[in-house]
């Protein structure tokens, strides 16, 4: 099949289409990208300026959206890193009334967007609250973390926040649930060196309870530790209705993790082996699994020698 050749005539009307064509895409795109456009945008809500003499509870989820008006390039930007804001809402109109409208906030909205993010408007324009009674509460601080030890390292002692309690204040029937406050998630890897941090205190999106202090110092100790090897007796339990019970062997070879420097601190007196009859009695077994019902703290077990022993029982 012959090949069509075009004439430098027509090459030259080709190129020049071409290049219009891509000059055409380009204006157009400058165009679309300065423009400027809606946007729907994710935002949970936070409160501030809470009322002092009322208790609150939201009756609707603590997530909005916000239309904001941004151009084209901002958008483009969103689509590919998508996130959710933080919408701050001021509740002292609540001193008066039981909701409140974005629509008389809408310029306290635009202070928390940047200048080339203008909100428009808030769905929905109204939050209603429920109120009640409005109690205080000291409650435990407890460290939530994720971290891993470089071999041989772990947790040497006990774990503190300082200030150990903080002071919640919210409505009777929700500060009656809480036991306790978590810390944010304390990361970190292969760690060899105790930590000490600021955490922030998680409320679980309790959006109507107040914490205060606001955060805690959390000091993890960190060391090296050792292998410690610690002959125990055996003690039987649960053999009063027989005449005597012996196990063979008497002892057991346990194999521990410890402080390097509470490897002096703990003796056999600090443990209890135990064995207990009535798990022949129950399942009618041929041998007896030791198990460990003292341990001191901070201690890691990594074995027991021998794990099941032989017995005999005279009735």
């Amino acid at each position: 099949m012959p090949t069509r050749r075009f004439s430098k005539i027509q090459r030259r009307k080709i190129n020049i289409f071409l290049r219009c064509l891509v000059i055409s895409f380009v204006a157009w795109s400058l165009f679309a990208i300065s423009s400027s456009y809606d946007f729907l945008q994710m935002a949970r809500v936070s409160y501030v300026n809470l009322p002092e003499e009322r208790a609150f509870h939201p009756l609707q989820s603590d997530m909005v959206q916000v239309r904001l008006r941004m151009s084209g390039w901002d958008i483009l930007v969103k689509r590919f890193h998508p996130d959710t804001a933080r919408l701050e809402v001021d509740l002292g109109g609540l001193k008066t009334r039981n909701f409140i409208a974005f629509s008389s906030q809408i310029g306290f909205v635009n202070k928390q967007f940047p200048i080339n993010k203008q909100a428009i408007s808030v769905m929905p324009d109204t939050l209603f609250f429920d109120f009640s009674k409005q109690i205080q509460k000291r409650v435990p601080v407890k460290p939530v973390y994720g971290i891993t030890y470089r071999k041989q390292y772990g947790i040497v002692g006990e774990v503190r926040t300082n200030p150990a309690f903080v002071t919640i204040t919210g409505p009777a029937e929700d500060i009656d649930e809480i036991a306790y406050i978590e810390t944010d998630s304390i990361k970190g890897e292969l760690l060899d060196n105790d930590v000490r941090t600021v955490s922030y205190l998680n409320r679980k999106s309790k959006t109507n309870i107040a914490v205060y202090p606001t955060f805690a110092e959390v000091l993890i100790p960190i060391g090296e530790m050792t292998e410690k090897v610690i002959e125990l007796p055996i003690r039987v339990q649960n053999a009063e209705s027989y005449t005597s019970v012996r196990t063979i062997p008497g002892k057991v070879k346990v194999t521990l993790l410890v402080s390097l420097l509470d490897y002096a601190k703990w003796t056999a007196r600090d443990f209890e082996a135990v064995a207990d009859v009535q798990d022949w009695t129950r399942g009618k077994a041929t041998s007896l699994p030791v198990q460990l019902t003292k341990i001191p703290p901070y201690c890691q077990v990594l074995r027991i020698e021998p794990q099941n022993i032989d017995f005999f029982v005279r009735l």
